[in-house]
This record gives C-alpha cells, sequence and structure tokens, in this order.
C-alpha cells in the first residue's frame, strides 16, 4: 500500500470510527422506540379485553444526561389515550436534593392513564448505595402528588385486573417473606418488579400472569450477535423482551427510556404498548 492510498485507508477508518461515536452517544441514547406486544392474562374480564397498558421504565433524571429528549415520547404516549400507565422504577440518578427537584419537574409531562396510573420502585430511588429510605418516601411523594400511584408491596384493582408493585430487590425495604404473602393467585394479575432476578426466587408460589421489570437497560451496549457485556443482574438470560417462565408465568423486561450515562448502541431506549387479552 503507497503512502496515498495509506492516508485515504486511515481518513476513511477515522470518519467511521467518529459516525459510530456520535450516533453511539448522541443519536441511538434519544432514539425512542415503541414496541408493540399481546399481554394475555387468564381470567381477563371482557371490559379490559383490548385495553392499552404502556410501560415506562428507568427515566433516570439526573445530572447525566438531559431528560427533555422524553417529553415526545411522553407526548406520544398521551395522544394513544393509554387505559393503564405502569411505571417499573428508577425515576432519578441520584446524587443529592437537587435531582428532586428535576423530578418536580419532569413528572409534570409523565403519561397517565385513563383508568390508572401506578409504579413501583428501583434501586436508584433509594439514594446513594440504595440505601436511604428518606429519598425513596420523598420520591413517592412527589409521584403521588402527580397523581401516580405507588405500590410497595401492596395491590390495586382495576377494572378486575389485580396489580403488584414489590418493593427493589437492592433497595432496604426487599423482604422475601412479605413479598410472598402478597402474591395471592388472584386471577388475572399483574406484577411489578424493577429487577428481574426476584423472578428467581422462591416466591411464586402457582402465580400465574405477567410480571414487568425494568433494571437492565439492555446493557445499553449490545455488540451485534453477541450478548451486552454488561448487565446488572445475576441470571444473565434477563437482558431485554419477553421471556416465558415455569408455572405460566410471562416476564418482559422493558429496556429502559432513560440511561445510567448517554451511551447506547444496539439498544435503543424503550416505551413498551402492550395490548390486553
Amino acid at each position: 500500500m503507497n503512502r496515498r492510498k495509506l492516508l485515504k485507508y486511515m481518513a476513511g477508518l477515522t470518519a467511521g470510527i467518529s459516525s459510530l461515536g456520535l450516533y453511539t452517544f448522541l443519536f441511538e441514547p434519544k432514539w425512542v422506540e415503541f414496541t408493540h406486544h399481546e399481554m394475555k392474562l387468564p381470567a381477563l374480564p371482557k371490559s379490559l379485553t383490548g385495553a392499552k397498558l404502556v410501560q415506562l421504565s428507568d427515566i433516570h433524571i439526573g445530572p447525566r444526561f438531559d431528560w427533555t429528549y422524553m417529553k415526545d415520547a411522553f407526548a406520544k404516549i398521551n395522544g394513544m389515550q393509554p387505559d393503564i400507565v405502569v411505571y417499573t422504577g428508577d425515576y432519578v440518578s441520584y446524587k443529592n436534593e437537587k435531582q428532586l427537584t428535576q423530578l418536580k419537574e419532569a413528572v409534570q409531562y409523565f403519561p397517565k392513564g385513563t383508568k390508572a396510573t401506578v409504579a413501583s420502585l428501583g434501586n436508584h430511588d433509594y439514594g446513594k448505595g440504595w440505601n436511604d429510605p428518606n429519598v425513596a418516601d420523598q420520591i413517592v411523594k412527589i409521584l403521588e402528588e402527580n397523581a401516580i400511584t405507588v405500590l410497595r408491596n401492596k395491590s390495586t384493582k382495576i377494572d378486575g385486573l389485580k396489580i403488584l408493585g414489590l418493593e427493589d430487590y437492592w433497595g432496604v425495604e426487599w423482604n422475601s417473606a412479605v413479598a410472598k404473602t402478597r402474591l395471592e393467585n388472584d386471577k388475572p394479575q399483574l406484577v411489578l418488579c424493577h429487577n428481574p432476578d426476584v423472578c428467581d426466587l422462591p416466591i411464586w408460589g402457582s402465580f400465574e400472569g405477567y410480571i414487568l421489570a425494568g433494571h437492565t437497560h439492555g446493557g445499553q451496549v449490545k455488540p451485534p450477535f453477541l450478548p451486552p457485556p454488561m448487565l446488572p443482574v445475576k441470571n444473565k438470560k434477563y437482558s431485554q423482551g419477553h421471556f416465558k417462565l415455569d408455572h405460566r408465568r410471562q416476564l418482559y423486561i422493558n429496556r429502559a427510556i432513560g440511561c445510567l450515562w448517554p451511551v447506547r448502541f444496539n439498544v435503543r431506549p424503550e416505551v413498551t404498548v402492550f395490548t390486553l387479552a
């Protein structure tokens, strides 16, 4: 290879790397994808057949990126007039009380369901080291002041559909025994559970229905044809999307609309839209 060809090759390589970097850091982290799925629930009332349920997860309001790119997605969700909107944790990336102020601004744009809007907490909602229940209490207060019901090992019923929100597995309020007692085999039933590793705990008994989780962000970076190199779960198969579990349980892991750090490759931020059946 002569010098001119070498320089041309190096220039092309540099341009390619630069383009990939721009895509990974500036474009894909804000390129929200709406995915659509059918959710079959045993004994679903006819009044909810065909209803729309939207899942949002891991918003991560904080100092590391500008959350306002989500406004367009939030507006699109509201335009769909979903029957139910559920949030599966990590509303902030907590550094200090400034994030609570930021959440108060952002929550005004959070989509709501025409029938109900419910939420569970994630590990980051417990502050630094995920061990500050006071931070979680303040986040709950902000959400509930904006018509979002937070379920902390509690349940609610919407037209006969029971929705149970479990405490976060890594948070200081997690208690396996308490979680197990809340998992009566009511039908139909939907569980909000931030960390999908909870699905492998011996707490489920004969539960049938869907479990909605987040936490993993799909790894945020996924090389083509390979698994994500980094996942914050013990069970590394729990990356993103739909899983069939034992005893007719179904798991769906949303890959997050926000991020810890603004970098994504081959793992676009997600809004999940379910049609109940």
